[in-house]
């Protein structure tokens, strides 16, 4: 049998209320948990809901209210997991407080973060979150004007709009080169992804060739990759700086996904690690642990970033930057 679907008709709450034999005021309170209603009267109406198939109108509910209990996700991408990572950390949160996320993806373009932005706030979102503090103008003006909350992630380096949580990438980018000027390595090099793009990277590279400046040194080289960050791109360009700068004893990566690619081109290319080049990442990834030669890494706070995140917004909590520091991974591979 085919169901015509253009033949069926939404389910009201009118509908579950007459199917439970209780009013629509409890239906509504029950399926937001908000309000009274007795044991028995909830019972009744999650088994008319079940029984029905009904899906609450969420956008009539943010209509009437001048509210919602979405909180809005606007994140840089997908495939790298650091943010899936700030999502499984903010969900179980809100989903214990019966609060939806929802989230967009901006390719790390600034005038689609824009316009997804504004997107999410016609739901009337309790929140916003971001990545890091460089925006449009455009896109602070719209936040500015929403009334909504807007958290700014992973990233301290800035003044925030309202509420930040993460850790200062300039700061990791500087421990960074510490660790490696520490064991001795003299002839340091770069490999990363768009530095413009992904403003957070920016600052780490920024911060790790201060930290070479301060101790009387500088990059020896440096291959910067168009596009997304990933392990083939690091492996690529790992090659190609090599070619440019035979002689360096150390590489500093802007993330793990890249210093793996570096990994697996030196296993391909019988260049020992650490001994004949040492490799550095971001972000202390699990996979980059795995490896026979454990990364050497900064371990960032994801999971911990999200968590926290969420709490501040349903904790109704004053403006505030929430720094939650690094860990600096010592691996085998440096």
């Amino acid at each position: 049998m085919v169901i015509d679907f253009k033949q069926r008709t939404t389910v009201t709450l009118a509908e579950v209320a007459a199917a439970a034999g209780v009013g629509e005021s409890t239906v509504s309170r029950v399926l937001r948990n908000h309000g009274s209603f007795s044991p028995k009267a909830r019972e009744r109406v999650l088994d008319a809901v079940e029984r029905l198939g009904y899906v609450p109108n969420r956008i009539a509910g943010t209509l009437a209210s001048a509210g919602s209990r979405l909180v809005a996700f606007v994140i840089p991408s997908l495939t790298n997991i650091v943010f899936p990572d700030v999502l499984r950390g903010a969900g179980g949160v809100l989903e214990e407080n019966h609060y939806q996320a929802v989230f967009s993806v901006t390719d790390y373009d600034s005038e689609r973060e824009e316009t997804l932005v504004s997107a999410m706030l016609a739901w009337r979102p309790t929140a916003v979150m971001l990545a890091g503090f460089e925006h449009t103008e455009g896109t602070l003006k719209i936040l500015r004007a929403s009334g909504c909350r807007v958290v700014e992630l992973l990233d301290t380096d800035g003044t925030a709009a309202d509420l930040a949580v993460g850790f200062s990438n300039r700061q990791a980018g500087r421990a960074s080169a510490e660790f490696l000027l520490r064991r001795g390595y003299r002839q340091l090099g770069y490999v990363g992804h768009d530095l413009d793009l992904d403003t957070r990277a920016g600052k780490r590279f920024t911060g790790f060739c201060e930290a070479l400046n301060f101790a009387g040194s500088r990059l020896a080289g440096r291959e910067i990759r168009a596009g997304a960050s990933s392990v083939e791109s690091g492996r690529a360009g790992l090659k190609q700086l090599l070619e440019r700068a035979p002689g360096l004893d150390a590489v500093y990566f802007s993330n793990d996904d890249m210093a793996l690619g570096g990994y697996f081109h030196c296993l391909a290319n019988g260049i020992a690690v650490p001994a004949g080049l040492a490799l550095f990442g971001h972000n202390g990834l699990d996979i980059g642990q795995a490896i026979p030669q454990p990364l050497a890494s900064i371990r960032t706070p994801r999971v911990a970033t999200g968590k926290l995140a969420a709490e501040l917004v349903i904790n109704e909590a004053p403006p505030q930057v929430a720094d939650l520091g690094f860990e600096l991974i010592e691996g085998a591979t440096a």
